[in-house]
């Protein structure tokens, strides 16, 4: 093997194990919170994750990876959903996970209703920013739009959650659920 070669091979298993030290996990629990109960598939779908990057290595912007793979794990993860695979039913557990507020957040019932009451795009713009952290330029690549695209996105999105996170307290209120009593001072005022 000519010498040049070989320090390109190794100049990319290089860059491939920093980016997955840096970057796998982040990926997995992107797979885990956008699977039904239990992310049973999230492992092998990350997998396919980090073998698309290391086949379109080339490909991959340095210095944006997480977006690129972020991207890349809504393609592999669309794709696992068209396959229309029975999902057995997971067993929930007694006790939630209260070290990640990501996993208490979807425990919750009125944000996964209010979630529920949005957009796909709306739900993957809000996730993106509020689960994985993006800022501005990592959701315009993750969306593949523009900054300006990305933000408008970002606003119309938290806009609806507003009217969404409202429609769904005043449902609860109607119901007689007793919805929180952060609503009370709110409804209050509005007589």
């Amino acid at each position: 093997m000519d010498p040049h070669e070989t320090a390109r091979v190794d100049d990319d298993a290089a860059w491939f194990d920093d980016l997955f030290a840096s970057h796998a996990r982040a990926v997995h629990r992107y797979l885990v919170r956008r699977l039904p109960a239990g992310g049973g598939d999230a492992e092998d779908l990350a997998a396919d994750v980090l073998a698309t990057a290391w086949r379109r290595r080339a490909d991959v912007p340095r210095g944006a990876e997480l977006p690129w793979l972020y991207r890349t794990a809504g393609f592999v993860l669309a794709n696992h959903r068209r396959k229309a695979r029975p999902t057995p039913v997971a067993v929930v557990p007694e006790v939630p996970d209260d070290v990640d507020p990501a996993t208490l957040a979807v425990d919750d019932d009125r944000v996964r209703a209010v979630l529920a009451r949005l957009s796909p795009r709306d739900r993957q713009v809000l996730l993106l920013v509020a689960w994985e952290g993006l800022g501005g330029a990592e959701l315009a690549e993750v969306l593949g739009v523009s900054r300006g695209g990305a933000d408008a996105a970002l606003s119309r999105a938290r806009a609806r959650l507003r009217v969404a996170w409202d429609a769904e307290a005043e449902t609860g209120d109607e119901a007689g659920d007793g919805a929180g009593e952060d609503d009370a001072p709110a409804q209050a005022g509005a007589r």
